[in-house]
């Protein structure tokens, strides 16, 4: 299988990697084009700031090429942030695969947040053996607002979209290559999909 984590300059690619190696899969960090599309599963991963993120996006022509991939595409944190469509954050438009907004977290709850919480209303085959209200580990300060294509939703101030589908593209909130087993799994389910 050829997993390709899409290099784009913005995200902590190396876990991202060593999880799959844990799995026995070799992802290739990769910003050519031809490579990604060749790919049988994608990631597209994201730590940082949305809009300098998606200019880095906008420069290599990846903004144009992602939303037409075909094969399974996996978005963490900021990337599936970025696969929406705007983000609060630097008043960033998106690559509008989901059709949702993202929001930055009121002063009401500390931000970012920071550490362990709960999915729950799990709605894919992505969540295959994982239970509802299982542990995922987050970091964030801006989030999917609750919409159609949420598969998956956790309560901080609200309730809000921890992850996202359509068609062959995903989104999670969380970080699975950090949240231990349950995430491992994720991952795993991700591969079989």
């Amino acid at each position: 299988m050829k997993l390709v984590i899409i290099d784009y300059g913005a995200g902590n690619i190396k876990s991202i990697q060593f999880a799959f190696k844990r799995l026995g899969i070799d992802a290739v960090l990769s910003n050519n084009i031809d490579e990604i599309k060749a790919a049988d599963k994608v990631i597209f991963p994201g730590v940082g700031e949305a809009s300098s993120a998606m200019k880095m996006l906008q420069e290599s022509g990846l903004d144009k090429v992602i939303p037409t991939l075909k094969q399974p595409v996996l978005g963490i944190c900021l990337g599936m942030q970025l696969m929406c469509n705007s983000s609060e954050e630097g008043n960033t438009k998106g690559l509008g695969i989901f059709d949702v907004a993202i929001k930055k977290f009121s002063k009401a709850v500390k931000v970012p947040q920071m550490g362990w919480n709960i999915i729950y209303n799990l709605k894919s085959d992505l969540f295959t053996g994982i239970k509802e209200k299982e542990f995922m580990y987050l970091v964030h300060s801006f989030y999917a607002e609750n919409c159609e294509e949420a598969i998956a939703t956790t309560d901080y101030e609200f309730e809000y979209a921890s992850a996202l589908q359509k068609d062959n593209f995903y989104g999670t909130q969380f970080h699975p290559e950090k949240s231990g087993l349950a995430g491992e799994q994720i991952l795993k389910n991700f591969l079989n999909l």
